[in-house]
C-alpha cells in the first residue's frame, strides 16, 4: 500500500497525539501549529488538563509518559458546603483512585510531545490556518483532520442541536496555578467542594513551568458571587481566588495562608457553552474535512473531562484509520469515525450535563451514602477514568434505586 498523507490541523492533545500514532504505523503526517513551542511554553496557560489512568493509557501506549516524577493525583475527594453556613461540611468524604492520574501543564507538555513527533518523522508547520489552507491541505492529503478551531475554522463545524443541551455557558470559569499550597494530608487528590447556588471549586497538584504546583479551578454559576474575574489583574485574580475561599470554603482557605501565583500567566479566566457539533465541515470546493475532540464535543470542565477526551478521542480516530486500512476516506468512514469515538463521549456530556444541573435527589442521596459507604465513594472517584460506568448506577433515579437496594439485598 502507498503511503497514506493525513494532515491534522492543531496541535494540542488530541492532535500531537493521534500524529504521533499515525507516525508509528507509517503514515506520511503534516501537523499544523498556529505556535511554537517556545510561544507555547512562554505563553499563558490554557486549562487545568487532570488526566486519569485510562488517558494515560493512551500516551503509555505510544511512549509518551515523560513526566514519572511528577505530582501524582492519587484521590478524589468531595464535599457538600452549604452557602450560609460556612465552615459546615453536609456532605464529605475522600477515596483513592484504583490508579493515579496526572497534570502536565500543557506549556510543558505540548513543546515536548512537539519535539517527539518531529523526531519520529513527522513534518510540523507553523501557520495560521483558514479555509484558504484546509483547501491546499485537502488538496494534497488523503484526509484533513481539523483539531483545533478558532475563527473562520470554528464557523465551519455547524452546532448538533439534537446532541447540544445547552446553548449558553452555564458557568464562569477561573483557573489560578499557585505555589505554597499546604498539601492535603493522606494522600493528593482532586478536592471537589459543591456550594449549592454558587459554584463549586477544585484544586490538585499538577507540574508547570516552574515545576510542582497546585491548581485552583473555580466554577462560578453565572451572576453568583463567584461570577467575578473579569478585567482582573494577575494580582487581583489571586486575591479574589483567596476571597471565595475564605468565604465560602475556610478549610480550603487554611491551605492558601502562603499560596503566591506561579508565574504571571499562571491565570485564566472565560466562559463558553457546552456544545456538540457535526463531524464534518465542507469546504468551498466541495471536499470535506474531519474534527474532533473539543471541536466537535466540548464539554464543561466541570468534571475534568477535556483532555481524558481529547486522549480518547486520538485513540479512537487512531483505532479507525488503522483498521481502514487502504480503503478511501469517503464521507462516510469519516463520520464513522466520529461515531466510534460518540459512542463514549456521550456518556461524558450526559455526565457533564447532569453536574452543571442543580443536583438531582437521587444525585445527593448517592453522594450521601458514599459518606458511609466506601464502596460508593470508589465507584464515584473511580468514574472519572470511565464516565460510562455512571449510566449504570448514577445517572437515573431508577439506577440509583436498584444500585443502593444491592446492598440491602447483600445483608
Amino acid at each position: 500500500m502507498a503511503t497514506r498523507t493525513i494532515t491534522i490541523v492543531g496541535a494540542g492533545q488530541s492532535g500531537l497525539q493521534l500524529g504521533i500514532g499515525l507516525l508509528g504505523a507509517g503514515y506520511e503526517v503534516n501537523l499544523i501549529s498556529n505556535r511554537t513551542p517556545d510561544q507555547i511554553r512562554n505563553g499563558a496557560i490554557a486549562s487545568s488538563q487532570c488526566m486519569f489512568d485510562q488517558a494515560l493509557g493512551h500516551e503509555r501506549a505510544l511512549g509518551l509518559d515523560l513526566w514519572p516524577d511528577a505530582p501524582p493525583v492519587e484521590g478524589i475527594s468531595f464535599t457538600v458546603a452549604p452557602p450560609d453556613a460556612p465552615g459546615v461540611k453536609a456532605v464529605s468524604w475522600a477515596h483513592r483512585l484504583d490508579a493515579p492520574a496526572q497534570s502536565i501543564d500543557q506549556r510543558v507538555k505540548f513543546p515536548a510531545f512537539m519535539e517527539v513527533f518531529s523526531a519520529r518523522g513527522g513534518n510540523l508547520v507553523f501557520e495560521d490556518a483558514g479555509i484558504a489552507e484546509l483547501e491546499r491541505y485537502s488538496r494534497d492529503s488523503d484526509l484533513v483532520i481539523v483539531a483545533a478551531g478558532k475563527g473562520e475554522i470554528a464557523q465551519l463545524f455547524q452546532r448538533d442541536d439534537q446532541r447540544s443541551h445547552y446553548s449558553s455557558p452555564q458557568r464562569a470559569l477561573a483557573l489560578t496555578y499557585v505555589n505554597g499550597m499546604r498539601p492535603r494530608e493522606e494522600y493528593s487528590a482532586v478536592n471537589f467542594n459543591l456550594i449549592p447556588g454558587v459554584g463549586e471549586y477544585f484544586v490538585f497538584p499538577a507540574l508547570t513551568v516552574t515545576g510542582p504546583c497546585e491548581i485552583m479551578v473555580f466554577e462560578g454559576i453565572p451572576g453568583s458571587e463567584m461570577d467575578s474575574w473579569k478585567g482582573l489583574a494577575p494580582a487581583e485574580h489571586l486575591e479574589n481566588s483567596l476571597r471565595i475561599l475564605k468565604r465560602y470554603l475556610p478549610w480550603e482557605a487554611e491551605r492558601c495562608t502562603e499560596v503566591e501565583l506561579t508565574d504571571a500567566s499562571g491565570v485564566l479566566q472565560g466562559r463558553f457553552p457546552p456544545t456538540v457539533r457535526h463531524p464534518l465541515a465542507t469546504l468551498p470546493s466541495g471536499r470535506t474535512v474531519l474534527g474532533m475532540a473539543d471541536v466537535v464535543v466540548l464539554n464543561d470542565p466541570i468534571t475534568g473531562q477535556g483532555s481524558n477526551n481529547a486522549a480518547k478521542c486520538a485513540a479512537a480516530y487512531l483505532r479507525g484509520i488503522l483498521a481502514h486500512e487502504d480503503a478511501p476516506y469517503t464521507d462516510d468512514f469519516k463520520q464513522g469515525l466520529f461515531e466510534d469515538y460518540w459512542a463514549y463521549a456521550k456518556h461524558v456530556a450526559a455526565w457533564t450535563n447532569a453536574m452543571l444541573a442543580p443536583p438531582a435527589p437521587h444525585a445527593l442521596q448517592l453522594l450521601g451514602t458514599a459518606q458511609e459507604n466506601p464502596q460508593v465513594a470508589r465507584r464515584f472517584a473511580n468514574g472519572f477514568d470511565y464516565p460510562p460506568d455512571f449510566a449504570s448506577w448514577f445517572m437515573s433515579p431508577e439506577a440509583a434505586k436498584s444500585y443502593l437496594e444491592s446492598f440491602t439485598a447483600v445483608r
